[in-house]
């Protein structure tokens, strides 16, 4: 098989969780203009329908199959949708997430963030990326095949002020990337596979009014990002796609169980 062939994902069912989301949205069209057949879950049915009516706009394929990815059952319903709609799942990204305003201490003592805004974030994206990732591998392992991506962060490995449970629950998600590759691996075949992608810093709707100044200055938190990221920048959400395409496709058929950063060098530049 060729090259491009290897990297080719055209018929391929993607379900994008998140997927009306910056990032989610950026990779459901994205894989949709390369050939895939995109299922769009999400609890925002509005949002997830004017993004798959840019996608069939563009020539793509496109469904969407509303749920919460925190309601086991929804999770179960929106699967057993696509399947019925598409036949089968070949590849699962867990795109929704973000951080929770309560949950941070830029402003305050630690000490007094509350307990029940730690819980919500760490459902949110630790929780809410382990279900749909256990149900959709179900499906996977009965055909033995499928690939899952998961989306980390630099918080998981490295101590970033303010954001105490986003950090616990992106570190959550790296040893469960690791964990779940070794499990679906060894007791269901090679042709199941578990990956996550890291990024680095970018600008979205949760995270903007934290880097972006009303002015359009950058806050001095975004001035230290960038210090320390030898491209001096944020990232692009279009820059996620090259990676998630990759493990989603042929050409990472021996991928397995790891956390690839894309961050401009953050996670590689000491500082000094």
């Amino acid at each position: 098989m060729s090259v491009a062939a290897n990297f080719s994902i055209r018929g391929r069912v993607v379900a994008i969780t998140g997927g009306s989301g910056v990032i989610g949205g950026t990779l459901a069209r994205a894989l949709a203009a390369a050939g895939a057949r995109v299922a769009l879950v999400d609890r925002n049915r509005p949002a997830a329908d004017a993004t798959a009516a840019e996608i069939h706009a563009a020539g793509g394929e496109a469904m969407v199959s509303a749920g919460d990815v925190l309601d086991a059952a929804q999770m179960r319903a929106a699967r057993d949708a696509i399947v019925a709609s598409w036949g089968h799942v070949d590849a699962l990204v867990n795109a929704a997430g973000g951080n929770v305003a309560r949950a941070r201490s830029d402003d305050r003592p630690v000490f007094d963030v509350p307990m029940d805004a730690f819980d919500e974030v760490l459902r949110l994206n630790l929780h809410g990326s382990v279900q749909p990732s256990l149900i959709f591998a179900e499906a996977m392992a009965a055909r033995g095949s499928g690939s899952i991506v998961l989306i980390s962060s630099m918080a998981a490995s490295q101590a970033l002020s303010g954001v105490l449970g986003y950090s616990v629950a992106k570190s959550g998600i790296d040893i469960f990337t690791r964990w779940m590759a070794t499990e679906l691996a060894a007791k269901y075949g090679d042709g199941l596979r578990v990956n996550a992608i890291a990024p680095g810093f970018f600008v979205t709707h949760q995270n903007r009014d934290v880097l972006v100044m009303p002015d359009g200055s950058y806050t001095p938190r975004s001035r230290a990002i960038i210090a320390k990221t030898p491209m001096a920048r944020f990232g692009k959400p279009e820059e996620l796609v090259g990676a998630v395409h990759w493990l989603c496709s042929d050409a990472a058929t021996f991928v397995t169980g790891t956390v690839i950063p894309v961050d401009g060098g953050f996670s590689a530049f000491s500082g000094v």
